[in-house]
């Protein structure tokens, strides 16, 4: 992801009627840019919120039904502009992120969004994109891949999309429809350093929770969380009273480099190679790694691809 703003919303009338209504005042959007000197004077063209709608649900179901109606797709400049583009589209996903609108107005306003998108071939490129960073990267502070899914089955819709991109939508549809809470987690076969084969389905979890852990040990950027899950001694702790049981599983072919780092995880863990069972069959989304999923002793899964943090909470509170 792009990581150039840092976006904070405050969509003010949207929330507080005002009783005289020759002064109120139009949706205010506030947002911090990292980069000042990159700020162009153009600004997101904002549909006018009529005055008769003085009810904040009213006002923001009117906002997200209109909110595309006035930015011109057409307009490669404008589309270019990420101050304008991509500042309005994070403040468009702030608002649709913040579970406050029924799946229906959700549907209704991302349909708006992409009839005036699809259209137009450099903006449709564009705004994939956009969307993909902004709702499907983990690392996204509006990571949501329940509305990139309805964005996705919307976009498979588009007759302006070709079947080679169609295909490459489909298969994000799939992974995401893929090991969500409480679905049971789809099985597969890893095997011990002993060269013993064990599947996950079979595997025990002590205490009815096992964390399944996907990684890496040459991924860059699986060093800082797979550190800290190894120097974490609140883990140590769960692992070594049987709250849970740990499964590391090496995702790549290299056996050398599997083994040779074996002694860098915590005895205490189950670690395994699975072959690249998961990665070529598609088994799993490893679009980050780490790739954490904790599950109960059925491998129902509980929290899906999540932050340690978020797993650290649940666990600290068996």
């Amino acid at each position: 992801m792009r990581n150039r703003y840092v976006v904070l919303v405050f969509i003010i009338f949207l929330f507080s009627a005002c009783g005289n209504s020759s002064k109120q005042k139009q949706t205010d959007t506030s947002v911090t840019v990292e980069n000042p000197q990159t700020v162009s004077e153009a600004k997101f063209p904002f549909p006018a919120i009529p005055t008769m709608l003085t009810q904040p649900e009213e006002r923001k179901a009117y906002l997200m039904a209109h909110y595309w109606e006035n930015f011109n797709f057409a307009d490669t400049a404008l589309v270019n502009n990420r101050n304008v583009s991509e500042q309005g589209a994070a403040n468009y996903l702030a608002i649709l992120v913040d579970g406050t609108l029924s799946e229906a107005q959700v549907k209704g306003s991302l349909d708006g969004f992409c009839k005036g998108m699809e259209v137009q071939e450099h903006a449709r490129k564009v705004f994939l994109q956009m969307m993909e960073d902004y709702l499907y990267n983990p690392n996204s502070p509006f990571h949501n891949e329940g509305l990139y899914a309805l964005f996705l089955e919307r976009m498979l819709k588009s007759e302006f999309v070709d079947e080679a991109r169609k295909s490459s939508l489909k298969f994000s549809l799939d992974l995401i429809s893929r090991n969500c809470p409480g679905k049971v987690a789809t099985d597969f076969v890893y095997f011990l350093p002993d060269g013993s084969r064990h599947s996950l389905a079979q595997t025990r979890a002590k205490n009815n929770r096992l964390l399944l852990v996907f990684y890496d040990p040459e991924c860059p950027s699986c060093h800082e969380t797979m550190q800290e899950m190894v120097a974490d001694g609140m883990l140590a702790e769960a692992v070594k009273a049987g709250k849970l049981t740990v499964l590391a599983v090496y995702t790549e072919g290299n056996q050398e480099v599997w083994k040779r780092t074996l002694s860098d995880l915590p005895q205490g863990w189950m670690v395994g190679s699975d072959h690249e069972t998961v990665k070529q069959g598609a088994l799993y989304d490893l679009k980050a790694m780490p790739s954490l999923y904790l599950m109960d002793g059925t491998k129902r899964v509980l929290l899906k691809d999540a932050p340690y943090a978020k797993i650290r909470e649940e666990i600290a509170a068996l």
